[in-house]
């Protein structure tokens, strides 16, 4: 059996106001290729597929039609989607009653049952072949809200952790009640695992102070291969060559420009896990950071002047982002760079200003408007109580302000 992974597509995202729906539009156009090309069975989308929880009707109409096409150039295909934390649950599943008849299976609540417990059976998908057998089964769990796990009494540790744990433990035993010994075991989750490596500010935390990082152990011997999602770097975890992240398909900000973004097709043979193939994703729009490191005006003006570029539509432009050192308040900077990449085939997208004079922590300076918007939530949080009670803030402090993040969020 083979599997495709992928997954934090944030369809609707834009980049310092840039629509991105073009990228997006190539990718999902190569991946409709790729799931011929490669035969897939099945394709695992592990959340995050919108960019925020209320999408544009733009950005929904290309989810739906990328389905129907993957439906009617592979009828075989099977796919199963997660909602991510940064995904509406009951708006992805919204369509539910249409796609299933379309073989598609979306996961973004954890359902309950009439007497409270958690509805298991909802979570565990059967996977089939061209042929209609079933080879391997799906553990597929969305993003998990404290509500969403089992609560467990005098549990050590923290008991959102727990819950989750016990949450996935339930779900795969379940799946060995239903799975033959020549069936696989698949899991799928979004959320940050221990020794994950994030984005620098293009991945929104999922729980204050760091308590939301889950060991590999949470994943059963059993599970021969866990598709991830929400960290956008494409890593195995730890040690673990079957634990996961595919990352996103396109660069989600300039501290992204390195990456090598992928899908990863994943064989089976029988209930073992034969291979991981990654298959890089071609980079619609590049992405320049000019210079490479912050420089004086002056270099940087020349620099932008050098740059020779290829002619393209405006939408395929290359993004830019400059970075200068300043020692002194330059009023007319803008405009000066603007000057210097006038009639060039670029998008001026972002303007990173820095000073030897400053000091590197933000504590000890002025933030900028853009350094702001960098900042997350419960570093903010951080730096406030610093400042009024001169000491760091208690971890059930930051877990409650975590769960009130989301609330607004997601209410």
């Amino acid at each position: 059996m083979r599997l495709l992974h992928t997954s934090d597509w944030h369809l609707g995202q834009s980049l310092h106001n840039f629509d991105r729906h073009y990228e997006h539009q190539c990718f999902l156009d190569w991946l409709l290729d790729l799931i011929v090309s490669e035969d897939a069975d099945a394709l695992l989308i592990a959340g995050d597929v919108f960019d925020n929880a209320n999408p544009s009707a733009a950005s929904q109409r290309q989810l739906y039609r990328f389905l129907q096409q993957a439906r009617e150039r592979a009828p075989q295909l099977e796919l199963v989607i997660i909602a991510g934390n940064h995904d509406s649950p009951g708006r992805l599943e919204a369509p539910v009653p249409l796609l299933e008849t379309q073989g598609v299976r979306i996961v973004g609540n954890v359902l309950r049952k009439a007497d409270g417990s958690i509805d298991i059976e909802s979570l565990v998908v059967p996977l089939t072949t061209a042929d209609g057998k079933i080879a391997a089964w799906c553990i597929a769990v969305p993003f998990l809200r404290p509500g969403d796990v089992p609560r467990l009494e005098a549990v050590e540790g923290d008991p959102y952790l727990a819950g989750i744990a016990e949450l996935y433990r339930l779900a795969e035993a379940h799946a060995q009640t239903l799975r033959q010994p020549h069936e696989a075991l698949i899991a799928m989750g979004h959320c940050h695992m221990v020794d994950g490596q994030m984005s620098a500010d293009s991945e929104r935390r999922i729980v204050i102070g760091g308590t939301e990082m889950l060991p590999a152990g949470i994943f059963a011997p059993s599970i021969a291969y866990t598709a991830l999602g929400h960290l956008h770097l494409a890593q195995s975890v730890g040690k673990h060559e079957h634990i996961r992240y595919s990352g996103s398909p396109i660069p989600l900000s300039f501290s992204e420009t390195g990456y090598q973004h992928q899908v990863l097709s994943i064989e089976l043979e029988g209930s073992a896990l034969r291979s991981v193939k990654p298959l890089m994703v071609p980079r619609a729009v590049p992405l320049l950071r000019v210079p490479a490191r912050p420089a004086p005006i002056d270099d940087v003006l020349a620099e932008l002047a050098a740059l020779d570029l290829p002619d393209c539509p405006p939408h395929a432009q290359p993004y830019l982002e400059v970075r200068v050192r300043l020692d002194a308040p330059e009023p007319g900077l803008r405009t000066r760079i603007e000057a210097a990449i006038e009639g060039k085939p670029v998008r001026l997208a972002k303007i990173e200003t820095s000073s030897s004079t400053r000091g590197q922590s933000l504590d000890d300076a002025g933030v900028s408007l853009d350094q702001l918007a960098q900042l997350q939530p419960d570093e903010v949080f951080r730096r406030l109580y610093r400042q009024k009670f001169d000491s760091e803030v208690p971890e059930e402090q930051l877990r409650a302000f975590a769960e009130l993040v989301l609330a607004r969020e997601h209410g």
